[in-house]
């Protein structure tokens, strides 16, 4: 079985599951490219739970922060092009609508797991005022102690959001 095969099966076990938990599906990515037996699956998962109101599950398929900002730009730049939208009316809320995770709420904290000081090309524009917790251990090993740390950590956190530290 691919990989591919894989989401797919997984998909349409995980499903019902996902619903009786009132956990809603999305995507982010260009799943544009995916093979159409991928997509359909995804088109139906997401559909099938689009009006669960708990938590979001978020599948970045197929992502880069770099090709999303691109892609954005390309909507924007077509929108200029159609006489729709004049290039000095492009604000922040302009490209953030253009983005993957338009209508999701920009993440409050990463935890980047095995040492890494990077953002490897994710999130690029949502991460701006994102707080971060590193930590050496690795992804399989994360436990549920080290997330209440992560927790602990972040709710220590003075969130200024760009702005200058209160004195």
């Amino acid at each position: 079985m691919g990989l591919m095969d894989l989401l797919s099966e997984t998909l349409e076990k995980e499903v019902p599951e996902l619903h009786k938990n009132h956990v809603r599906l999305k995507t982010i990515g260009n799943i544009s490219v995916l093979p159409r037996r991928n997509r359909e699956a995804l088109a139906k998962a997401i559909a099938e739970t689009s009006d669960n109101k708990g938590l979001t599950l978020i599948l970045a398929l197929n992502y880069g922060g770099r090709d999303e900002i691109l892609r954005a730009a390309m909507k924007i730049a077509q929108k200029v092009k159609e006489g729709v939208l004049d290039p000095g009316d492009i604000t922040s809320e302009i490209i953030e609508s253009s983005l993957d995770t338009v209508g999701m709420p920009d993440p409050d904290l990463l935890i980047r797991t095995s040492g890494e000081y990077r953002l490897s090309n994710f999130l690029l524009w949502q991460l701006a005022y994102t707080e971060l917790w590193i930590t050496d251990i690795m992804w399989p090993d994360f436990s549920v102690s080290d997330f209440y740390d992560a927790l602990e950590s972040y709710h220590g956190r003075e969130r200024r959001f760009g702005k200058p530290a209160s004195r």
